[in-house]
């Protein structure tokens, strides 16, 4: 089992592009195996160590394997709809780990 935690920073103004992204691709994780298992938007007055925004969502995602993460990402139903979250994700610190 591998643990993903995902910290998805917005464009400005491009929340409406991302949703729409997440819509198609969230529900397709099951279909490889894998589960959301938290998904929180921690809003402008969360605190956080360091400069800079925090966050506009945090996803720990689980998989079996790597190999089903790798299927997910290469989805063909996630991919027709790829320009939305090109559109609107500036960067993801993505952190991958396991269950001690």
């Amino acid at each position: 089992m591998i643990y993903l935690t995902q910290l998805i920073y917005l464009k400005p103004g491009k929340e409406t592009e991302f949703d729409a992204f997440e819509a198609v691709a969230i529900p397709l994780i099951a279909r490889y195996g894998g589960q959301l298992l938290l998904r929180i938007r921690p809003g402008a007055g969360a605190l956080i160590a360091g400069e800079g925004s925090p966050p506009y969502e945090i996803h720990l995602v689980s998989f079996e394997a790597e190999k089903d993460f790798e299927a997910f990402g290469k989805d063909p139903e996630r991919a027709a709809f790829l320009h939305l979250k090109e559109a609107s994700v500036d960067r993801i610190v993505l952190i991958k780990g396991i269950a001690l």
